[in-house]
């Protein structure tokens, strides 16, 4: 009896032994697996909800929104090459930005994929970031492409399909983008053969200033028609040029930031500029003044003119609460007015 239960024994106890093994591996395998993806994926979101009353004749307001629901994600493949995902929940659904990356150099970094066309100082900017709870002026939202103000290329939140080269030169001296963009918009195919030639460069020949310019220049294809516009049929191709310059401020207590913009559509010329202003004048507390003068069409002169004013506290990194007053004066229609009120949450 004790010859057979001891081989028993030794049995039961080598299979443990065995299941032991196999359970410390599983568990470093998980943990490896674990610790690889904290090392290699980054991942962050944010919300922004607002409250907006307007007073516009013929388009009043008085609502609550889910202005951006946003959820990001960072690849580290290795040390120098990289991937990044943005998808937007709220409003129409969509995926934002898609791109891979490769890290030559300092001075020499390679995208392509979906991402921010690096036009004007506000655009690639990102909405965290922006004092504006309307984001970039007139004149961005319109040239960029942001929000749907120009017809004729829609609304893609100032993004586009592409390729793009760019680095920092001279320690961080020059700061220069150039890429060559599908000139559509986001989630969407050229409509053309023609590429679009987007550039710009930034010079930080301070600590405090920072001077730059950037421009557009290619072929659009017509999505829809455009009062402003009127000769260009939808699916048309037409010459779609833009150019900016400007500068930024950045001291302790202020930040201003100001640019001239100016596109050509065709034969229709549009102009404009603005100049935001952030003045911090407590701990987490801001105050926000901003001028902006857009003409959509210069011969028609379709211009309006925003005041916008506001205050901003931090209650939490990266989180704050907005309040602010536009006036809107329009040349061709009635004068208006705007409150707005947004909560930001980020992590």
């Amino acid at each position: 009896m004790k010859k057979k239960l001891i081989p028993l024994l030794l049995l039961i106890l080598g299979t443990s032994l065995v299941a032991a093994q196999e359970k410390t591996q599983s568990k470093n395998n998980l943990n490896n697996v674990v610790n690889t993806l904290k090392d290699r994926l980054t991942l962050e979101g944010y919300a922004q909800v607002a409250y907006s009353y307007d007073d516009t004749e013929g388009a009043k307001a008085n609502t609550f929104e889910v202005k951006r629901a946003i959820l990001m994600v960072r690849g580290k493949i290795t040390d120098k090459w990289s991937c990044y995902f943005m998808y937007n929940f709220a409003n129409t659904s969509r995926v934002l930005e898609a791109y891979t990356e490769y890290k030559f150099l300092p001075e020499l970094t390679v995208r392509i994929g979906e991402f921010k066309t690096m036009f004007s100082f506000e655009n690639p900017m990102s909405p965290c970031s922006l004092e504006l709870i309307n984001c970039n002026s007139q004149a961005v939202n319109y040239l960029a492409g942001y929000d749907g103000s120009d017809p004729l290329y829609g609304s893609h939140t100032g993004r586009d399909l592409g390729l793009m080269v760019y680095g920092d030169l001279f320690d961080k001296l020059i700061t220069y983008h150039v890429a060559l963009m599908n000139g559509q918009g986001i989630n969407r195919k050229d409509g053309n053969n023609q590429k679009d030639i987007v550039g710009s460069l930034l010079v930080n020949p301070l600590s405090w200033l920072s001077v730059g310019g950037s421009f557009i220049k290619g072929k659009g294809c017509a999505v829809a028609t455009s009062a402003m516009n009127p000769d260009i049929a939808v699916g048309q191709n037409y010459d779609r040029n833009r150019w900016a310059a400007g500068f930024k401020l950045h001291f302790k207590p202020i930040d201003v930031r100001s640019e001239y913009l100016q596109g050509k559509d065709g034969h229709v010329k549009s102009e404009g500029y603005y100049l935001t202003l952030s003045a911090h004048v407590l701990p987490k507390f801001d105050i926000i003044a901003s001028y902006d003068y857009f003409n959509r069409n210069k011969t028609l002169k379709d211009k309006q003119t925003n005041y916008v004013a506001g205050v901003q506290w931090w209650f939490y990194p990266k989180c704050r609460l907005q309040l602010q007053y536009t006036y809107r004066n329009p040349h061709l229609r009635e004068a208006s007015n705007l409150l707005q009120a947004q909560v930001q949450v980020r992590f």
